[in-house]
């Protein structure tokens, strides 16, 4: 049988157009297994979720005038659904869960059984917490130190009149931040601190009690506006009477540049470098669009692929870094093997 080889072409070369312009037009069709049509049509890598921050819940019991994930809903997804959920990233090539939120600690049980589950049903190889530190029980870190690698605590200043006044503290801030170094140092987990660097506290020096405490990493934030979350009247918070600029963030900066510890993060960085999983279960888009679908509802690679995320500022603020604790710590979760970027 004879075969018409130019209408064979003409006809590839039309399929052709028609899948470039149909990937263009609707990115996200899928395959099946729930593949992105545009990155199988151009040949595309999916993203890797090395390092997820869940925000499972957005209350808190604080009111810190610059938050930008503030309580606009007091949704939260049960247990069973968020342990689902997560499996879901981890087999996505997620290392590193970073539990945050609004305050994680609202929530101890839940938080603890996440915490377990990451690193003992999912392996992951690092599992951390952030908290501003005011309902962190050493109850908690001598049930769970096993499973959790980091607990980060938030501290903007070392004098209690500044931490009222930012809305974090209610004069105790300083004398909890001690008192959970000493938990993590007798229970085995890494200590961080987070420092956001606003106008309160950025002529402060900070050097004295950075020295004592010795967190593995102090993370100064230049403080962030975030369209929606901050940046008005009309959100729940106004961080613009907080902002500094780049000047003033860098001479915090250079103040405190003894500190082995310090990692800073101007705006540059940290905009859009987190990769965030709200309480919806959705990636949030890091330039402010919509966030993706749940991802029980369409994947990861598909819900990723449908948001903006900044891998090579992640990489550049030193998202990858030595997250796990020590093997003999650890009870043997071995690592991973290293990214191609």
């Amino acid at each position: 049988m004879a075969v018409d080889i130019t209408g064979l072409i003409q006809l590839l070369m039309g399929l052709t157009i028609c899948l470039y312009i149909t990937s263009l037009v609707y990115p996200l069709t899928d395959f099946p297994f729930g593949i992105p049509f545009s990155n199988l049509l151009h040949g595309r890598k999916p993203k890797v979720p090395v390092s997820v921050n869940y925000h499972f819940t957005s209350r808190c019991n604080k009111t810190c005038g610059f938050c930008f994930h503030t309580a606009t809903t007091s949704h939260i997804e049960d247990l069973p659904t968020q342990k689902r959920a997560l499996r879901l990233p981890a087999q996505s090539g997620m290392r590193k869960i970073n539990f945050a939120g609004g305050e994680p600690f609202l929530y101890p049980k839940p938080l603890g059984a996440m915490v377990d589950y990451c690193k003992r049903e999912l392996g992951l190889e690092s599992v951390s917490i952030v908290t501003n530190g005011s309902l962190v029980k050493e109850s908690f870190l001598r049930q769970h130190a096993g499973q959790l690698d980091i607990l980060a605590v938030s501290c903007d200043s070392f004098n209690e009149q500044t931490n009222i006044a930012i809305g974090r503290g209610s004069g105790d801030q300083v004398k909890k931040l001690y008192e959970i170094a000493g938990w993590c140092r007798r229970y085995g987990v890494m200590f961080k601190v987070n420092t956001v660097v606003n106008k309160l506290n950025a002529a402060e020096d900070m050097n004295e009690h950075i020295a004592v405490l010795q967190p593995f990493r102090w993370k100064c934030f230049q403080v962030l506006i975030v369209q929606g979350e901050n940046d008005s009247e009309e959100t729940l918070r106004n961080g613009h009477k907080f902002t500094i600029g780049n000047g003033e963030f860098e001479q915090f900066c250079e103040r405190h540049r003894a500190q082995e510890s310090l990692v800073p993060e101007p705006n540059r960085l940290m905009a859009k470098s987190y990769l965030i999983l709200d309480g919806y279960l959705r990636f949030l888009d890091r330039t402010g669009k919509q966030p993706s679908r749940p991802i029980l509802e369409v994947g990861v690679e598909r819900a990723l692929a449908s948001v903006y995320w900044d891998e090579d500022a992640f990489v550049e603020r030193g998202g990858l870094y030595d997250w796990a604790k020590p093997e003999a710590e650890k009870g043997g979760c071995a690592r991973g093997e290293e990214l191609d970027w």
